[in-house]
């Protein structure tokens, strides 16, 4: 066992557990390490010659932390050295912590195999395992990330990628993420450009099997798309609210509407969780690449955890994760 450092010694005997500790030993216990390690363990260099290579769970979880809290390449190696809480996790010491060029070369592993993609589908695995992933209903929604609209590069352009569009009265500069939500938890998603219409993608977002799909009165209109044609679908699409506003509050129809809409709506908020967390528990309101392939790579890690932190009270409840 290595002798601790001052910093670390000093760690030891704090008198508060702070929110970011807590979070991070509940993603410790929730993630299936193992079986993330399995699928990338093929990819990973050897280390053969010159410094040995860090070991791979220190690695995934570096890059994951570098994901959850928003940091860059270089900033994810000061925090390492800065903050005890995040070499903990990890299992590094201060004396060897990774260089921004390794961080950045272990996403690039990722990027160049997509295998982001691959540990979306082994933690949906993972939870399907233990019937926290439910096949009978599907929702459906989209949100706008947005994108740097800067020209200080060498171009001197914007993202050639990325789109403007507007929602309501407000225009936005970047891509629009399409999920779709099981009615527990468990992503399934597709990027498409900010201007793109939401009723286009829907076909791409159902595994086949559902016999009802819920979403938002954006998709108006999905059942008489010719790629849905003969499907077994009960669509449960929210209605615009100028088809049913003039009849009032205090009719019996009216009335009535109004109660048929919010339990559409009720069934509808839980595929907006995973949007939560992703912007507001990980902060991801703006990418923070150019280019598709990065930004969707991100995209993928972040709603890979977002899963299991929705999820996490009933694993850790039922004893899944690791003690």
């Amino acid at each position: 066992m290595k002798q601790l450092s001052f910093a670390d010694a000093k760690y030891a005997g704090k008198r508060k557990q702070p929110r970011r500790e807590r979070f991070l030993i509940e993603m410790d216990r929730v993630v299936p390490w193992q079986a993330l390690m399995v699928l990338i363990e093929p990819y990973y260099p050897r280390g053969e010659g010159g410094r040995p290579a860090f070991p791979l769970a220190a690695m995934l979880r570096v890059h994951l932390m570098k994901s959850w809290f928003g940091y860059s390449d270089p900033a994810m190696e000061e925090a390492l050295y800065e903050v005890a809480i995040l070499r903990h996790f990890a299992g590094l010491h201060l004396d060897r912590t990774p260089y921004e060029t390794t961080i950045l070369n272990f996403r690039r592993l990722l990027e160049r195999h997509d295998l982001a993609n691959q540990i979306l589908e082994v933690i949906n695995g993972y939870l399907g395992e233990r019937d926290l992933l439910l096949r009978q209903g599907s929702i459906v929604d989209a949100t706008i990330i947005h994108a740097s609209s800067s020209t200080k590069n060498k171009d001197g352009k914007r993202d050639p990628v990325m789109y403007q569009t507007k929602k309501g009265n407000q225009y936005y500069f970047g891509m629009r993420v399409h999920i779709g939500g099981r009615f527990r938890p468990g992503a399934q998603r597709d990027r498409t450009a900010a201007n793109a219409a939401d009723v286009t993608y829907v076909d791409i977002l159902l595994h086949g099997e559902e016999p009802y799909v819920c979403a938002d009165a954006d998709y108006t209109g999905v059942e008489k798309r010719a790629e849905h044609e003969g499907r077994k679908v009960i669509w449960s699409v929210a209605a615009r609210c100028s088809t049913y506003k003039p009849l009032g509050k205090r009719s019996l129809l009216g009335r009535l509407i109004r109660q048929i809409e919010k339990a559409k709506a009720q069934t509808r908020a839980k595929v907006e969780h995973s949007l939560r967390v992703i912007k507001c528990q990980f902060g991801y309101t703006k990418m923070r690449f150019r280019g598709v392939a990065k930004s969707t790579a991100q995209l993928v890690t972040l709603f890979a955890p977002s899963n299991l932190w929705i999820m996490r009270k009933r694993l850790l409840m039922a004893g899944e994760g690791r003690p």
